[in-house]
């Protein structure tokens, strides 16, 4: 079991702060056009930022395990949301951006695959939900 406080800190508008059981902060708000004054993630945008997080730790990891030489690693992504309400996302592509010297886009492929079909807990999560496409960008670098 995960535990989580997430709670409104009393001043006007719609600011939250999450706190973890190991004491970690995020801190949560509204749009603007809601009454926030946005010092925080949204709570849909943390929501795209677990599932980078979720597979880029993953990804990282497996590619290590394969001895791929990353000197950089960013995983860029974008969700589409209904217009109406409750305006779910209805798809999100993750892009991998990989630099480093030598990669192999067999190997960098294979690793995202492994992220999104077997380990990444949130991408399981919204499974079923949200149409997930995952891609990769090698950069070579020296």
């Amino acid at each position: 079991m995960r535990e989580i406080i997430v709670k409104w800190d009393g001043t006007q508008g719609l600011h939250f702060g999450a706190v973890s059981a190991n004491g970690a902060t995020v801190a949560l708000d509204s749009m603007a056009e809601y009454g926030g004054p946005i010092p925080g993630f949204s709570p849909k945008t943390l929501l795209l930022t677990a599932l980078g997080g979720c597979t880029g730790m993953d990804v990282l990891s497996i590619l290590r395990k394969m001895r791929q030489n990353v000197r950089s690693y960013q995983v860029e992504i974008k969700g589409w949301e209904h217009e109406e309400h409750p305006k779910k996302f209805d798809r999100v592509t993750v892009e991998h951006v990989v630099e480093g010297h030598g990669l192999s886009q067999e190997l960098v492929d294979r690793a995202i695959k492994l992220s999104h079909e077997k380990y990444c807990g949130v991408t399981a999560s919204l499974a079923g939900s949200v149409e997930i496409t995952m891609v990769a960008r090698l950069v070579e670098v020296e």
